[in-house]
């Protein structure tokens, strides 16, 4: 009956924990027939309907804009002959040229159809019409484009980043994976009349797919199996995504031509507008980020440091009954690459064994600390070096005796601001002796561990020569 309580009270657990994770996508589910809707918008959109508004709009034509990548789908299932991304991309470029109001998008993917059609209206009219056909049976003639736009999707990325997490326990398991692919776009734009290149712009859009899972298997008794799941996915729409892609390339079309005096802006004084300021910001950042999108000088740790720290200590030696103990630090580190620094530490530690050690001594280290991802507000990081600690009460030693040891942490930092930074740790302490409590005894020397959490500053920024990883 006990474990009936305890597996039902699992059960209620996870299903608390589905609907608190994700009941969005559990509360649109999609339990009837959907009717069809106008074509969902993006946030590209919105900025590119606030941009000011042109002078004169521009004529400008659109023969190809298309797949360049030539990528099919991924598949774990064998071949599959449906490509990564839409085909369409030239029906969304002139859809966004359209829409932006500075421009006048022309008719060229087609042209045989458009002249085709022309044809026949012109030899409908010839036959049918009485009176001057040579005039009546005329057409306007078709607009000619002073600028040609070119380019394409040209690539595709899979898997710029892939990772997950799960737990599995008694029966009861939790997981969940995400994957992120990449879409770029070039856009060129080029005069019909000379053929010169005026400007290149360049944009990519992120493409997010994740999957969540819950899942229950046990035996209740002998032939009596409980087993349930549950769990969703959701794939960000690579249509949508091109679309954005698109929109802020003619968003970028747009304001690079207005800097470049390429077109003119109704009023003059819409140069200081708030969405080419935005765009002129985010340009200049761009410069800063890496691949992945991440400031490179936003959250850089700086040449110096100053921190302190604070946790416990506990012993590990000859004998079992250690005790915690507090322990605090100050510590002083300087950068030999974004990755690396070199850290000195100096603080006041308690050890002890309950009826042998009661010892409260200072400690000195001299470490390597590796951090991992240097340009992230949160990031993994791990250290290694050597010290002594300045024992006073050791059972085994004298009184005032260094005794040298060996350390190395890991832990996880996080910048709470551009200079300052939160972390908590676990470290480990390896003396060259095992004489600290007067036993000697076993294959390994005396040793310590312990949890920190500290705070840090970060003095004078770092200057980048790689921009990357």
């Amino acid at each position: 009956m006990k474990q009936k309580t305890i597996l039902l009270r699992i059960f209620i657990a996870l299903i608390m924990m589905i609907l608190v994770a994700a009941c969005g996508s559990y509360m649109h589910q999609p339990m009837q027939p959907r009717r069809a809707v106008i074509g969902p918008e993006t946030p590209a959109k919105k900025v590119l309907l606030d941009l000011p508004k042109a002078k004169e709009k521009i004529v400008v034509a659109v023969y190809k804009f298309r797949d360049q990548t030539g990528q099919y789908k991924a598949s774990e299932t064998g071949a599959n002959w449906s490509t990564a991304v839409t085909q369409g991309a030239t029906t969304i470029l002139i859809r966004a040229l359209e829409e932006s109001g500075w421009f006048i998008p022309i008719e060229r993917e087609n042209m045989a159809n458009l002249l085709n059609e022309r044809k026949i209206i012109r030899t409908s009219r010839a036959q049918y019409e009485v009176g001057d056909q040579n005039n009546e049976s005329m057409l306007p003639p078709l607009l000619f484009a002073g600028v040609i736009l070119e380019g394409g999707i040209i690539s595709y990325e899979s898997n710029i980043l892939t990772g997950g997490a799960g737990i599995r326990y008694f029966g009861a398991d939790a997981s969940g994976q995400y994957r992120e692919d990449r879409v770029s776009i070039y856009i060129r734009a080029v005069s019909s009349a000379n053929g010169k290149v005026l400007k290149t712009v360049y944009t990519t859009k992120s493409i997010l797919s994740q999957e969540v899972s819950i899942g229950l298997f046990r035996y209740v008794k002998t032939k009596r199996l409980l087993e349930a799941e549950t769990g969703f996915t959701y794939n960000e729409p690579s249509e949508i995504c091109v679309t954005e892609a698109i929109e802020k390339a003619v968003e970028s079309l747009i304001i690079e031509g207005i800097q470049d005096k390429l077109w003119a802006l109704q009023n003059p004084k819409d140069s200081a507008s708030v969405a080419i300021n935005n765009y002129m910001d985010e340009k200049s950042t761009n410069y800063k980020s890496d691949p992945l999108g991440r400031i490179l000088e936003k959250n850089n740790r700086g040449k110096l440091s100053l921190g302190v720290s604070a946790g416990s200590n506990s012993f590990l030696g000859d004998y079992t009954a250690g005790v915690v103990r507090p322990k605090a630090s100050i510590g002083l580190g300087a950068a030999l690459s974004p990755h690396w620094y070199i850290d000195s530490e100096t603080g006041y530690r308690g050890l002890m064994v309950q009826e042998k050690v009661n010892d409260y001594s200072m400690f000195t280290n001299i470490s390597l600390r590796y951090v991992f991802l240097p340009y992230d507000k949160f990031t993994p990081f791990l250290s290694f070096g050597g010290g002594f600690d300045y024992n006073k009460s050791g059972v085994g030693l004298t009184n005032d005796v260094f005794l040298p040891q060996m350390n190395g942490s890991f832990g996880l930092e996080y910048m709470a601001r551009k200079n300052f930074g939160l972390s908590v740790s676990s470290g480990w302490n390896y003396y060259l002796n095992d004489r600290f409590d007067g036993t000697h005894s076993g294959t390994y020397n005396d040793a310590s561990w312990g949890i920190s959490v500290g705070m840090k500053f970060y003095f004078i920024k770092l200057r980048q020569k790689v921009a990357y990883f």
